[in-house]
């Protein structure tokens, strides 16, 4: 049956209507929120269409846990509807973001056997400022990065969390797992070291000298690409073109180290070429890199919701064949081999 704006409705049909209980009308009524329309001899109260539609709205704000006197001003004029709903909207995304962090934290202590200490260390984490984050970031990254080359420690720094306002469940965990770890002496001693095996002896402290890193970002970035781009179009490695590029490599690469382009580099050059996929492997599942900073990397493209800086790599290194996702280290390093040897 359809509301009629002449009828009036007893209370037992408002109810049925609203989905509010009898009691709750009467309630509303006494407290002087919706008064009924009429009032029949017998004392039974009668609700009109406009009545019923301001009930209506009542239980929709009180769905939303609104308190009365919210409800009241909407329904006075004196306060909008849009206002009273914005002001309720933070109310309960900071509800949201609370169970969000109570979630985290008690993830973590599940995962791990929670001692009280852990359990107040891990909320402030998850309840850290922005300025609180970036000051354990910063001092891990100063600490850890410490004795480095210059190039080395901007590359390093680049690659930092920066926790959303309205993280994800598993960034939010991530988060935890890394802010535990930046504050682990262990952790710290640990990734310094590898850093310091990486970067600061040979050959990393090499190829982090601004002459190579030159080299990279400016002929690397121009050969690297089309000697790949010719491999992928079935350029045999023995091509005029191909052997010109692959001459310009060991040329650039020659006077980016300090040394003659010679036959003895160009052997070197195509014998480190030749296991190109199996190097990368070995580094990308290196026990002490995937503990450090191959770990760091894993959580920051968590928090961040980046793809791990090292996965193109892994997945070219892991590949067998070149195909549509591009070709694999192993044959491209092969070729390449063959190419630097042919251009004597």
């Amino acid at each position: 049956m359809n509301i009629s704006e002449d009828t009036l409705y007893s209370i037992g049909d408002v109810a049925h209507r609203t989905r509010l209980s009898v009691s709750a009308i009467r309630y509303y009524a006494d407290e002087g929120l919706v008064p009924p329309t009429d009032v029949t001899d017998a004392g039974h109260r009668l609700y009109g269409v406009d009545a019923i539609a301001r009930l209506e709205l009542v239980r929709t704000l009180r769905d939303l846990e609104t308190g009365l006197d919210q409800v009241r001003s909407v329904l006075a004029g004196t306060t909008s509807l849009r206002d009273v709903l914005a002001e309720h909207l933070d109310v309960i995304e900071k509800r949201t973001t609370d169970a969000q962090s109570k979630r985290a934290v008690l993830r973590a202590l599940v995962r791990q056997e929670g001692t009280v200490e852990r359990a107040n260390l891990l909320h402030k984490l998850v309840t850290m400022s922005d300025a609180d984050r970036q000051r354990l970031i910063n001092d891990f990254l100063d600490g850890v990065t410490a004795g480095l080359p210059d190039e080395a420690i901007e590359r390093i720094r680049k690659v930092r969390p920066a926790l959303s306002p309205d993280p994800a469940p598993e960034q939010l965990d991530a988060w935890v797992t890394l802010a535990e770890l930046l504050q682990d002496d262990r952790f710290r001693a640990a990734t310094r070291s590898y850093l310091h095996e990486t970067y600061a002896e040979f050959p990393g402290s090499e190829i982090s000298t601004p002459h190579v890193q030159e080299f990279i970002d400016s002929a690397g970035t121009e050969l690297m690409p089309k000697l790949t781009a010719a491999h992928q179009a079935g350029f045999a490695a023995d091509d005029a073109q191909v052997v010109v590029l692959a001459a310009q490599l060991v040329e650039q690469l020659a006077q980016a180290f300090g040394v003659e382009a010679d036959d003895d580099l160009r052997r070197r050059l195509a014998a480190r070429y030749l296991d190109l996929d199996s190097v990368t492997l070995e580094a990308l599942q290196d026990e002490d890199y995937n503990a450090t900073e191959g770990r760091y990397l894993e959580l920051v493209s968590i928090i961040n919701d980046q793809p791990h800086p090292d996965a193109a790599l892994l997945d070219s290194a892991r590949r067998e064949r070149s195909d549509a996702d591009g070709p694999s280290f192993g044959a491209l390093g092969q070729w390449l081999s063959a190419a630097i040897l042919a251009a004597r």
